[in-house]
């Protein structure tokens, strides 16, 4: 296969991968790897499937590529292609929590400023050695970084870099507990997916739209982490990335868990608040919070399927059934019924109670 089939072969990938027919992408782009004899091309499709492997998560695929395509470049003999490949190669090892690899081969990428693409990879190679220095908790480093790689990025006007940097600033700003900043940067990748996103993967979406969850959820605005990470997770469904949908798995699971306190938080409130007016004679207030305080345990489904007692009030012992139902164990005792008194599903099982 020669330069000119390899140069088509690759955009036909490129155009299927972009319309989401990625397994079909990746057979073209694996059939001419294994067919041309065209070093160039090689070099060029080793890095489409180093892209797509990383996107769709499969982090050892995409370090196998990168390893393939280092000894391509040394063939080749082209000190930009050497750069390029060392730099999914530190890539790679990113993804894989490899951060010591990550940063040796970053220094490598930097040793090599001869190149001619090497100041348009500076910036990208800042953003690796950021990440890696960000999973070493060395926060400092990290984030003299990411700023190193935003000014790149504004020198050269790369918006697609500018992108993954507030992204990655806002996983920065999230572990160092400063979530106003930890919410205006993957804001501010968002905006810069909405203005200038239109050819990009859908990829750098999901990026934005996960960190923004996790902002909004350590802030307390939930309905809106939710919306953001239900997006991310459709967008990771359809790549197929599976650490990104275990990411928003994650977040799901904090999301509930912060609702769910919440909610008990304000029955508490509301119970002892009843108790404060009570004793006070204060009735227009006392009436106030037994009602809320009713509305609450209706909203969450937290009384006693049997003898409607709120859950909750007094120190009672009580049961869960397979079905997910829960009651008072001495009403189920009392009650002796083998199937589930609300759904009526035969999960009692002899001795259960």
């Amino acid at each position: 296969m020669g330069q000119d089939q390899s140069k088509q072969q690759i955009e036909k990938g490129l155009q299927l991968y972009q319309s989401n027919q990625t397994e079909k992408a990746l057979q073209v782009w694996m059939r001419m790897l294994e067919k041309s004899t065209d070093l160039v091309g090689r070099f060029r499709v080793l890095g489409c499937l180093v892209t797509a492997h990383s996107e769709m998560g499969r982090y050892k695929d995409m370090l196998k590529f990168a390893v393939v395509q280092i000894d391509t470049a040394r063939e080749l003999e082209d000190a930009d292609c050497l750069m390029e490949s060392y730099l999914n190669l530190a890539r790679s090892n990113e993804k894989l929590c490899e951060f010591q690899k990550t940063i040796s081969y970053c220094k490598t990428c930097l040793n090599m400023q001869g190149t001619r693409v090497g100041h348009q990879l500076n910036g990208q190679v800042s953003l690796s050695m950021g990440n890696a220095f960000l999973g070493l908790s060395l926060f400092q480093k990290a984030l003299e970084s990411f700023e190193k790689a935003l000014r790149y990025a504004h020198n050269n006007d790369d918006k697609m870099l500018e992108c993954r940097v507030c992204c990655s600033l806002g996983n920065f700003y999230s572990q160092v507990k400063d979530y106003e900043k930890a919410l205006f940067f993957p804001c501010k990748a968002a905006e810069l997916v909405n203005d200038y996103g239109k050819g990009w993967s859908l990829k750098y979406r999901a990026m934005s739209q996960y960190h923004m969850a996790v902002a909004y959820r350590k802030l307390g605005h939930l309905a809106d982490s939710m919306e953001c990470c239900e997006e991310s997770m459709k967008i990771a469904l359809q790549h197929g990335d599976r650490p990104l949908q275990a990411l928003c798995l994650l977040c799901f699971a904090d999301i509930h868990r912060s609702r769910r306190d919440l909610e008990l938080s304000q029955l508490k409130l509301h119970c002892l608040s009843e108790g404060i007016y009570r004793s006070r004679g204060q009735q227009r207030e006392l009436r106030a919070h037994v009602v809320r305080f009713h509305e609450c345990v209706e909203e969450t489904e937290l009384y006693c399927g049997l003898c409607g007692e709120s859950i909750g009030e007094r120190n009672n012992r009580l049961q869960a059934l397979p079905c997910s139902h829960f009651f008072h164990l001495r009403c189920l005792q009392n009650n002796g019924t083998q199937s589930c008194p609300n759904c009526r599903r035969s999960s009692m099982k002899p001795g259960f109670v």
